[in-house]
């Protein structure tokens, strides 16, 4: 009952920081203030502004991105899914010492195996491919949605506010 407690506030806190920073979808897509930048420096002042601002539209999108990448290499789902079971059953099961004729087996045995399979498995999987293909992929969509994105007019206030 306790653990169900701290999942719900954990849920609550999450929607009421990061949820409360997302901006609607007309806003995030919004056609009328695409433009190219003039140069460099406006490109940088854009990216600066837009990360802040949109931060947690694009936090979604590495999530979506993270949730696609894992999804689409079956290899590593299935090594996650066994690592983080056999960690989940381990607890659960595994923490008495079981006698099958003459050995015992213990909890620090079964962590063993666990890491003589999974890891090999997972190294397999190649979820250091996966990691950079997000970083690329999530890094090309948001420094170009944020560089190409004019900022609002309430950017012209935020250094009136920060100065007060």
């Amino acid at each position: 009952m306790d653990t169900l407690i701290r999942v719900t506030d954990t849920i609550k806190s999450f929607r009421e920081t990061r949820l409360s920073a997302l901006r609607p979808p007309q806003e995030f897509f919004d056609f009328n203030r695409i433009s190219r930048p003039a140069d460099l420096n406006t490109s940088i002042s854009r990216i600066s502004y837009n990360t802040r601002y949109f931060s947690g539209n694009y936090g979604l999108i590495v999530a979506v991105l993270a949730v696609y990448a894992v999804i689409s290499n079956p290899l590593l789902l299935i090594s996650l899914a066994f690592l983080v079971g056999g960690f989940a059953a381990i607890n659960k099961f595994g923490a008495d010492p079981v006698t099958m004729g003459d050995r015992v087996i213990t909890q620090k045995t079964l962590y063993t195996v666990l890491f003589c399979i999974g890891v090999p498995l997972l190294w397999w999987s190649s979820p250091l491919g996966t990691f950079f293909w997000l970083v690329g992929a999530s890094g090309f969509l948001i420094v170009g949605h944020a560089a190409i994105m004019e900022p609002g007019v309430e950017s012209e206030y935020a250094s009136v506010q920060d100065a007060v």
